[in-house]
């Protein structure tokens, strides 16, 4: 399911996207482009270039890039759906889905939070205002909670009896349910979820309320919390309490710190530490990473990770290859919350963030704490459980810099470590499988004159573009790219066409196309250029083959142009003939190699 892609395409079509930038950064006009500060990064020296004509960005600086879509998405930090039905209020499109239902939906989805709003506001002034919520203000005191937190947090109180919110609410059964705010009864009377309990209210990231956390008030029975039930609007491995206050601060910072409950958001909060969420009564899941990524490369995990680090620790280095996040550990003192720490020394909870240790570092440190050094076998011991530790992680590099740490806490031989490494059987205990090492991603190439080439052919330069060809481009990625342009009726449509990397450089180039390029002298050298590698792939088979004879002519005819391009042509249609000559023979050799 999702947007039917012709309204995307209408709204992408109907943003302005200089008006659209230009709300948060000021831009000004350079020829036909446009050029500002980065509204992503702080510079004094404007380094962002926005193409009106084709609807893109890119900054020098940030390496941030793409069209309008791409630019609400990172700045209102919105997933794609999101971001195409904020800009389509912004130009007043109506959107279909691809589901006939989807509309229907969404539009069922909001009626309900519209009831989890309505429910946070009747718990929130219950705790507020009513007698019978005095002994929970009365704890909430003794926990630190100011009245000036209680606002922020919007925090609550969930009476006793059965349907204290039912009854305010008035809402169908079918909407008690499916707002994940009750249930029926076995005599079919409405019933609520929350009863007797504190509640803190979640919200998804945009600040829409979905759900709730109840603590049990002290002395009650049942489970000391208990999150609203999954339904319609609420699933707990997808959202994250706090993020909606969190979310500035964690871009802002470049790191997010997860905790385990409501209350050490709160803690942290109330430390000044304003970029800390939890997860709902769940693990880390997948979907919470990818909701952070869109926030941070940087995780902070507030909470032990002893036994944690034990389930989790290959998730751990799946995740940060996988979405290419750092993964770090608080060094809170053992057994002490962040919400404990806050009241008791908010400087050192502080302090545990500033010098949070790597996942595999925080882990050691904890293994090797648990031995003894006062004798060589206490040592070896303690070699063997940490390198069962070190042999986990995927990095080779990574790993030898833990074996020499190890070494020198030990006192053992590097060398002999590292053979324990690469063979587990020889360590005490289960083998250890050793995981395979990180695969650099392939870096891009680069290749000036080929850039221009593809900015000619970006500005529409018929009369370079009528001489252009494959061969004429050596790199791959920018073969794909010219590909891609003469192929897709528009910039943006061959962007679509491409990968991720040949995409992003697509709009590098379209956003900071130069208007006063030389297109003859562009052509002169990218023609020039492939004349000389073709001559000097045809010397090279000259002498393994000893078509000399046959060969000779083509490489002279080749050689004399790039003598005579050193002075570049200042008519286009001049270079024609060996452009096409160099098109002819390339196809030529492609059929022979294909027979």
């Amino acid at each position: 399911m999702g947007i039917v892609d012709e309204d995307v395409e209408r709204v992408r079509q109907s943003t302005d996207i200089v008006k659209l930038i230009s709300e948060h950064t000021q831009l000004k006009r350079v020829g036909r482009r446009w050029s500002g500060l980065c509204p992503f990064h702080n510079e004094k020296t404007g380094s962002f270039s926005v193409n009106g004509e084709e609807g893109l960005y890119h900054c020098f600086g940030c390496k941030k890039s793409g069209d309008a879509i791409t630019f609400v998405r990172e700045l209102e930090h919105l997933d794609f759906p999101g971001a195409i039905e904020h800009l389509a209020r912004r130009s007043g499109i109506t959107l279909r889905y691809t589901d006939a239902n989807e509309g229907a939906v969404r539009t069922r989805k909001k009626q309900l939070i519209g009831h989890v709003n309505k429910a946070v506001d009747i718990y929130h002034e219950e705790l507020l205002s009513s007698p019978k919520a005095k002994e929970a203000r009365s704890y909430l005191r003794a926990r630190g909670f100011d009245s000036e937190m209680v606002r922020q947090y919007k925090v609550g109180m969930a009476p006793e009896g059965w349907d204290f919110l039912a009854k305010r609410l008035r809402i169908s059964d079918r909407d008690l349910a499916d707002s994940g705010l009750g249930k029926l009864n076995s005599r079919g009377g409405q019933m609520d979820w929350q009863r007797g309990r504190i509640v803190f209210p979640v919200f998804d990231e945009r600040g829409d309320a979905v759900g709730f956390g109840g603590r049990i008030m002290p002395g009650g029975e049942g489970a000391k919390y208990i999150n609203s039930q999954e339904c319609t609007v609420y699933s707990k491995s997808r959202v994250l309490y706090g993020l909606n206050w969190a979310k500035e601060h964690i871009v802002s910072s470049g790191e997010a710190i997860i905790c385990e409950g409501y209350t050490d958001v709160t803690g942290f909060g109330r430390a000044g530490i304003l970029n800390a969420v939890a997860t709902c009564g769940t693990a880390l899941t997948d979907d919470h990473l990818k909701l952070l990524k869109r926030f941070t490369n940087r995780l902070v995990l507030a909470f032990d990770a002893d036994d944690a680090g034990k389930a989790a620790a290959e998730r751990v280095y799946e995740w940060e290859q996988k979405y290419e996040i750092e993964v770090m550990v608080a060094d809170l003192p053992p057994g002490v919350d962040p919400d404990d720490l806050s009241r008791e020394d908010p400087e050192r909870l502080a302090e545990s963030i500033t010098k949070a240790l790597s996942f595999l570092e925080f882990r050691l440190e904890r293994e090797l704490a648990k031995h003894s050094m006062d004798s060589i076998e206490h040592r070896a011991r303690a070699a063997e459980d940490a390198l069962a530790l070190v042999a986990q992680h995927p990095n080779a590099l990574v790993r030898d810099q833990y074996v020499m740490t190890i070494a020198d806490r030990c006192r053992m031989d590097a060398d002999r470590l590292r053979e324990m490494v690469r063979n587990p059987t020889k360590r005490r205990g289960q083998p250890v499988a050793e995981a395979a090492p990180v695969i650099p991603m392939p870096q891009k190439g680069s290749d000036h004159v080929e850039d221009q080439a593809l900015q000619l052919v970006i500005g529409g330069d018929q009369e370079a573009i009528a001489i252009f060809s494959d061969p004429l481009f050596v790199t791959p990625m920018r073969r794909e790219i010219y590909h891609a342009l003469i192929e897709a009726p528009s910039v943006r449509e061959a962007v679509d066409m491409l990968g991720a990397d040949e995409g992003n450089l697509l709009i590098e180039l379209a956003a900071t196309s130069e208007e006063d390029l030389d297109a003859p002298a562009v052509a002169s050298r990218l023609v020039s250029k492939a004349a000389d590698r073709l001559a000097r792939e045809l010397e090279s088979e000259a002498r393994v083959t000893g078509n000399v004879e046959e060969l000779l002519p083509d490489v002279k005819f080749l050689r004399q142009w790039v003598i005579d391009l050193r002075e570049p042509r200042s008519d286009l249609t001049e270079l024609a003939p060996l452009a096409d000559w160099i098109a002819m023979r390339d196809a030529h050799t492609s059929g022979e190699s294909h027979e």
